[in-house]
């Protein structure tokens, strides 16, 4: 589902519901104040969901705001970190980014290894998820990826995620990128649906 779109649309039906739409002080209130009113309340959401994401994702998605998969100074890495409760070698562990000679940078989603096991996975966060989907659309389409996210902890597969990076990757001029998060955003109800149903024909076979 597009998130803005889902917004906007009840948010902006007020003003044909009504003769007029004012402030508390009486002056009426324009289209365009009211856009800026019903992002606002967007970026909360998102903030909120972001804060219950697992701190490895919180890295990653501060991390991508800035230097996006470019690298980084090490010392910038591991300075965010510690402020996400995390150490830098264990984000390398998890498989989201690479350190070398001083510089860090995140992997992009056609550097996740495939055949990759979501279940065997000791450092597994929302990150990796998101960005092993993105390459197994790409690589095998909706039924693919439908079943690896019927492998994933449900906590762990964040629709939110692929939207707020979307967000981020438009304003920041990363096109490519932006259509491969696109790509996710727009697929994941879809997913969502096809995956609780492969799941639930497991959990029906086992018992």
């Amino acid at each position: 589902m597009d998130l803005a779109q889902s917004a906007i649309g009840p948010g902006m039906a007020v003003f044909s519901r009504y003769r007029q739409v004012v402030e508390p002080s009486g002056r009426a209130l324009s289209v365009r104040e009211a856009l800026v009113l019903i992002n606002s309340v967007l970026d909360e959401f998102l903030a909120e969901e972001e804060a219950e994401l697992d701190s490895a994702t919180r890295f990653a998605i501060a991390w991508y705001e800035q230097y996006g998969y470019g690298e980084g100074p090490f010392g910038d890495a591991e300075t965010l970190a510690k402020a996400k409760n995390v150490a830098v070698a264990a984000l390398e562990e998890g498989g989201i980014l690479r350190a070398k000679a001083g510089k860090v940078r995140l992997l992009k989603p056609e550097e996740y290894p495939e055949g990759w096991d979501p279940q065997t996975d000791r450092r597994l966060s929302a990150w990796e998820v998101a960005h092993q989907l993105i390459r197994t659309l790409k690589q095998g389409g909706e039924s693919a990826a439908a079943t690896l996210l019927s492998q994933v902890p449900p906590d762990l597969a964040e629709g939110a995620l692929a939207y707020r990076l979307y967000d981020v990757a438009e304003r920041k001029g990363r096109t490519e990128e932006a259509q491969d998060l696109n790509l996710l955003a727009g697929s994941y109800g879809h997913l969502h649906v096809e995956a609780t149903r492969k799941r639930s024909a497991v959990q029906g076979e086992l018992f």
